[in-house]
């Protein structure tokens, strides 16, 4: 499989305090990658320097070979796709999310490509008009979800993006995603506490509590 992303050496520190260290890391296109370890090893800080939302202080990131420093950080956003715990949605209406990654695209939205991704995730066509305000947070995990994936990247990165689903969603976003990673050939990197998350990844990666160094058993097949 094609290499996408390599993280060498990469670590973060703020001030004294060291949150990640040594981290050598690989995604591959079409490989779903799952990240567990105990809270405050730095799983979510990995995910942000990845997103390119925070630099690390040490080591590289490289994106198809090219340092991502050197990279516009637009069009590599475009390309590595971040969706958080906690989603941010904008604008008043379901409808004003979804269209967005078409606008900055300068592409006429598909009302029938949103109605398919709607009921994809379960979710009634009228909720393409439903303000943001009455959303429930399984709701809102599921159109942040939706509108990163409304042109799919080289690389989603997931961050707990299911916590506030019931089991039936969970599984059926569980499917999705494999489904993209598997004939989409996107390379996924899914950060967890849901064990039962695991049967879908392809290798698990966990951070040890000490500094968010990776563990000897960094890879384990699932």
């Amino acid at each position: 499989m094609k290499e996408i992303l390599q993280l060498k050496q990469v670590g973060y520190r703020v001030g004294d305090n060291t949150i990640l260290r040594d981290i050598n890391l690989t995604l591959r296109e079409g490989e779903f990658t799952l990240i567990t370890g105990p809270s405050g090893c730095g799983k979510s800080t990995l995910l942000k320097i990845i997103a390119s939302l925070i630099s690390p202080t040490s080591g590289t990131l490289l994106f198809e070979g090219n340092d991502v420093e050197r990279l516009s950080p637009e069009a590599y956003r475009q390309q590595v796709s971040y969706c958080t715990q906690t989603p941010v949605l904008f604008g008043d209406t379901v409808y004003d999310n979804l269209i967005f990654p078409w606008q900055i695209r300068n592409k006429r939205p598909e009302p029938e490509a949103l109605l398919a991704d709607l009921a994809r995730f379960g979710l009634a066509p009228e909720t393409l008009e439903k303000s943001i305000t009455e959303l429930s947070g399984g709701e809102k995990q599921r159109v942040s979800l939706i509108r990163n994936l409304q042109f799919l990247p080289k690389v989603l990165l997931l961050d707990e993006i299911t916590s506030a689903l019931d089991e039936e969603n969970k599984h059926k976003v569980n499917d999705i995603i494999h489904h993209y990673a598997a004939e989409k050939n996107i390379a996924v990197l899914w950060v967890t506490h849901d064990r039962g998350e695991i049967r879908h990844a392809d290798s698990v990666i966990t951070l040890a509590a000490n500094a968010g160094a990776m563990q000897e058993s960094t890879h384990e097949r699932a």
